[in-house]
């Protein structure tokens, strides 16, 4: 039986990879080494971080991580987007914005040149509401 899922991403700014999921969204270290580190959130999710090089990682898998969309649901991302674009100016690259797909959404950017999508579910417009299955579509 599965007991937890959480993404690993490697890295070569550990540290700064780490304070940035810390100072933005409440993630608290869990593990730390030189070369990986664990974080939790109080809501329970997790995340990690490992040095790209590192030799438990099979060489022919190491890698900077690129072209990856974290997505991080929450209740009100227009209260996130108020507190964060308070925080650090400069930091969201996509504004504040609702989607006819049934999202109210903005983007940040983390230091691997990772895209994290804030996300806040909303009713879909009429054209997309067929693509939910049923009993799926955010009220």
């Amino acid at each position: 039986m599965i007991k937890s899922i959480y993404p690993v991403l490697m890295t070569e700014k550990l540290e700064e990879s780490c304070l940035f999921y810390k100072n933005y969204f409440g993630f608290t270290e869990a593990f730390t080494s030189d070369w990986y580190v664990s974080l939790s959130h109080p809501d329970g999710h997790e995340l990690a971080f490992i040095e790209a090089g590192h030799d438990t990682i099979p060489e022919s898998g190491r890698a900077i991580i690129q072209g990856m969309i974290l997505n991080i649901e929450v209740e009100n991302a227009a209260q996130i987007y108020a507190e964060l674009t308070k925080k650090a100016e400069g930091i969201v690259i996509l504004p504040l914005r609702d989607e006819a797909y049934g999202q109210r959404h903005f983007i940040m950017q983390d230091p691997n040149n990772i895209i994290v999508d804030i996300i806040e579910a909303i009713p879909p417009s009429k054209e997309f509401q067929e693509n939910f299955n049923a009993g799926e579509i955010p009220s």
